[in-house]
This record gives C-alpha cells, structure tokens and sequence, in this order.
C-alpha cells in the first residue's frame, strides 16, 4: 500500500501541474500546527522566486485545482502562500479499512531486500551479562526485527570475546588450583572428560580473581600470556578447557538473553576469525596496502578530507600479535566468504567509533569487502544512574544485567498485585512481560547516540511515557474487544466508517501514519522513533476511549465501526512492541 502522504503528494504535484507549476514544488509534510491543518505544503513559497508571482497567488492556484479532489475536506491558502489540508472522512477511514486488510498493515516490503549482518550483544566469556551489555542486545534487537519486517534478510552475530588474555587468565589460575587436571599433562593423548571441571559460578569468581593477580604478579601475568598464546597455537588440553569455557558461558549466557527476549543467529566469537587471519596478513602485505612502522605492521587509512587525525589502522604489533583491529577484520574477512552481506551493521558503545573507522576504512581501502558492501556503526551512549554516572549497584560496583531485571520484575510485581487486576499465578509472569517493558522502552525511546538517565521508578510508572503504559493501552483495548466477542458478536473487519468525533478522527490520523514510520526507523537505525509514533497513537487512543462510551453504544454500525478501529490500533500497537523487542500480556 502507499503511504498516505504519498497519496496526498500525489494530488498535489496534479495540481501544482494544472496550475503550470513545477510539480517538484509539491512537498507535502505532516502540518506542525494540528489545530490549523492536518497536512500542509509550502511550496508555493519557493516557486515564488522561480515564477516571480505573489506566493499566495500560486496557492490560491493550486488550491481552486483541489477543490473536488476526493483526498480533501478542505484545502485552503493562507497567507503568505501556505496551503493547509486536511483529509476527508470517508477517504481516511477507507485507507484504514485497506490497511486492516493487509497482512503487514500498509507497510511495503523493501523492492530490493539486503542480506544484512548485525554485530550486536558482544560479551565476554566468563563474565556475567552487566548493565554495559544492555543498550547493544535491545537496540541490535530491534534493528533486527525491523529489518526482518521489511523483507531484509538478517542474520544476527553475538560476536563473542573468547580469544584474548582473559583465557590465558582463566586456564593459568586452573592450573594452580588444580594442577593435577588432565588438561595439564601435555603427554596425555585420550579422550578429555566430557563435563568441565567448573561451573559457571566457580567460572565467574576465576576470571576476576585471575586478572586480579596478574595485575599484581608479573610473573602470574606472563604465564597466563603464555598459556593464551599455547591455547591460540593449538595445544590439546587448553583447547579441551577452552571448549568447556565456551559451553558452560554460551549457555548462560542464552539463558540470560532470553530473559531479554534476544536472540542471535549466530554465536561466533573471536576465535573463529582466528583462522582468516594468516591469510589476510599476507595479502595485506603482498598487495602493499600494509607496511612495517617501528615494528608493527600497519595501514594507513587517513583521509584528505579529515578535520582530526586518524591514525594508522594496526594489524600486527611488534611482536606479531594480533589486535582487536586485526580479529575484526578477519572477521569481515570470514562474513563476507560466508554470506556476502550488502551490509554489516555495528552496535557498540560510541567510544569505540574511532577503532571504527580504522577498520571500515582500512576493509574498504584494502578491498576486504564488496565495493557496494556499507559498513555502518551505530554508537550507543551510556545508562547512568540518577546522579549521571554509569549506572551502578547501591554499593558502587558494576551491577549484574539479572539483578536489574530481578529489581524491574520485583517493582512490577509489587504494582501489579496492589492493584488486584491479575490473578496471583498469572501475576509473576505478567510482571515479567511488564517489567521487560519498562528495561527496553525506557532504553529505546532515546536516541541511540545519547546517554540517559535509567530512573526505575518512572520507567515503572502506568502514566506517561513509558513502557507499562504503552502496555497498559494495549490491555485496555483487548479488554474491550474481549467483552465484544463475549456478547456474541464477529468484529465486521471492513465495518469501519467516517470518523464522527474529532478524538476519532485523530486516532485514525495516528493510524493511517504507520507505514510512514517503519522504513525511516530502521534506515537511520533508530528504535526510538517507533517509540515515539506508538506514544503519540497511545495517547490518540486513550483521548478516543475517554471521550466515548464504545460498549454501551446503541447504534450498532457505530459500534462496529469503533470496534474495527480498536481492532487496527491493537495490530499497530502490538506490531510496534514486538519490532521493539516485548509483547504485551492479556491482563494487567
């Protein structure tokens, strides 16, 4: 379906063309001042200098051309050249009843859909999920759906930190605290033991305690530098040991993603870029894009058109190690072999952009990727706490993604059972659903690229604009489709009508920009204008349903055609939330 500004373009480039006018002058945008106008255009303004006439003089043009248009119920020129328009009734309530109609509710899939990988989530094994993982796993998320609902193929990459020192660290305090570990014995040659000698809480307490001493002990930290270089080399006991390190954290750490409703496609980590990485060192070199500085070898990647200096993008360090440069960009290496993707999408804390732009330009100079392949980083700001530093536990250290949720799901809990409206086996899982709300609504709805406060007591709150709110309208309006189904009637799917009051009118106005908001929230990988949209339809609604006594209804086609409405606004509603990563219970 085409969006309903297009439609309302459309007629006007018609008349601007009538009336002898270039119909590139026909812009037409929602109107800022909704009380004058639902839509209007300016474009008499600009053709003016071209035509050298009275702005209002092309206006009043366009606007006689307008007159028996079906689109409109009015379109005026106002000084000194606006035209304002405003829909016409049954025109709006058609494109509502078309819209309910269709499977994907007005919104176009992409023409020519992409094959898109999102690198997003990013944790470290060992180590419990913490607030800092947060904002990549939901904002990832939702680009992610978003892009599934428009046609793309997307696959999702957790990209895993499993190749680095901190598995040296991991394999080096095991051997002290059991050194009689079969793992240890380099002559061993059977079979390793098929569970691992840890558990995920005994795995947690190694790391830390681990990277502790070696901060400490040098001589702890070069055996544990040690160990990660035999472990990288192949030896068969820290493989094995690896190989349970892996098991044992990817399965919490799933366990604790769903939690968020995450999930990925792929659980692949920095070790499995390793492999790429000879390879592409080598044809760096032969093809002379990477070159030897004090030892390192590197490659330059600055750019005339820089306003600050970009520093050469290290692949290799003076001792022939590799970097986080280098493993991502074997990893680009590996993602282009596997799915030749049209794009490679990033999302990690904005600090990083600067590595970024290393590795994007140094892929793109060195012809790691297609040359139609975009590289694009989606930088997050931080979540801090009410006194606008890193959001912290009350004792100061950095707090456990579970415990938070732990804390927004207790709140819940507590609102939902003093207000008495779900029964007690129903109230734990619904304070989940709602609890999950608050987290990723209250993260969402700001802009990607700024830090915000997370204030849990107002992202918990059923007033304003947040999450459970959201939820709450939804409730509201299966609560009254319910009753409907109850009294024995079917809801009539194309049984819509004009609008009758101005609150209706408004709502379907908010409907009927659905599939105007889709697209543009995932090309500028931005969640929160979604969030935006289903806040501004959620307030048109409870407007609507305050106003209007739906249920006790005597005229049965009105009752219908509210009826039908609802029905809309509960897709739109539930449709947005499921792309912003929750669902809505039946009862709150």
């Amino acid at each position: 379906m085409k969006k309903i500004i297009e439609k309302i373009e459309e007629a006007v480039k018609e008349a601007f063309a009538a009336s002898e006018y270039d119909e590139k002058f026909a812009k037409v945008t929602v109107s800022n001042r909704p009380d004058l106008c639902e839509y209007q255009c300016n474009g008499a303004m600009a053709a003016a200098k071209t035509y050298k006439k009275a702005p209002i003089m092309i206006a009043n043009s366009v606007v006689e051309k307008l007159q028996d248009n079906e689109i409109f119920e009015s379109a005026e020129a106002v000084n000194p050249g606006f035209i304002n328009l405003k829909l016409n009734k049954e025109f709006l309530s058609g494109y509502l009843n078309d819209m309910l109609a269709d499977e994907k509710l007005s919104v176009e899939e992409a023409k020519n859909p992409k094959t898109i990988v999102i690198d997003y989530g990013g944790p470290n094994v060992a180590k419990p999920l913490h607030v800092g993982h947060l904002r990549s796993a939901i904002i990832g998320e939702s680009i992610k759906r978003m892009g599934r609902f428009l046609g793309h193929k997307v696959i999702g990459d957790v990209h895993l930190g499993d190749w680095g020192l901190q598995m040296g660290l991991i394999i080096t305090e095991l051997s002290k605290r059991q050194p009689d570990l079969v793992y240890f014995d380099e002559n061993y040659e059977g079979e390793y033991p098929k569970e691992a000698p840890f558990t995920v809480s005994e795995l947690e307490e190694i790391y830390p305690t681990a990277s502790g001493k070696s901060k400490e002990d040098e001589a702890y930290k070069n055996e544990a530098l040690e160990a990660t270089l035999q472990l990288q080399k192949g030896r068969r006991g820290y493989r094995a040991l690896w190989q349970h390190i892996m098991e044992v954290s990817v399965t919490d750490l799933k366990k604790n993603y769903a939690k968020l409703k995450v999930d990925f496609d792929l659980w692949k980590g920095e070790a499995d870029a390793d492999a790429y990485i000879p390879a592409m060192v080598d044809y760096l070199k032969e093809n002379g894009y990477a070159y030897l500085d004090q030892g390192a070898l590197v490659v330059d990647v600055k750019e005339e058109t820089d306003t600050k200096e970009i520093p050469p993008c290290m692949i290799l360090k003076s001792d022939g190690a590799s970097l986080y440069n280098t493993t991502d960009l074997a990893t680009i290496v590996q993602r282009m072999e596997d799915y030749k993707p049209d794009e490679i999408i990033y999302v990690v804390d904005k600090r990083q952009e600067l590595h970024f732009v290393q590795v994007f330009r140094c892929a793109k100079k060195a012809k790691l990727v297609d040359e139609n392949t975009q590289l694009s980083f989606v930088g997050f700001g931080t979540m801090n706490g009410k006194d606008g530093k890193p959001f912290k536990t009350r004792e100061g250290g950095v707090m456990r993604l579970e415990r938070l949720i732990a804390e927004i799901n207790e709140e819940m809990f507590k609102k939902i059972t003093e207000n008495r409206s779900v029964k007690d086996e129903n109230a734990e899982k619904t304070a989940q659903m709602v609890g999950l709300s608050a987290i990723k609504y209250g993260d969402l709805s700001n802009q990607a690229s700024k830090d915000y406060v997370f204030d849990i007591e107002r992202f918990t709150s059923f007033e304003g604009n947040t999450g459970p709110y959201i939820l709450y309208t939804i409730v509201r309006i299966k609560s009254i489709l319910s009753r409907y189904a109850e009294s024995g009637k079917n809801i009539d799917k194309k049984a819509m009508k004009a609008a009758v009051n101005d609150s209706e009118k408004a709502l379907m106005l908010e409907l009927s920009r659905f599939n105007s908001i889709i697209a543009p929230a995932f090309e500028e990988k931005a969640p929160h204008r979604i969030c935006s949209y289903i806040y501004d339809l959620a307030n048109a609604f409870n407007s609507f349903y305050h106003e209007t006594k739906i249920l006790s209804e005597e005229d049965e086609d009105k009752k219908a055609s509210w009826i039908c409405l609802l029905t809309l606004t509960e897709k739109v509603l539930e449709t947005c939330i499921d792309l912003l990563g929750f669902d809505a219970p039946d009862r709150m």
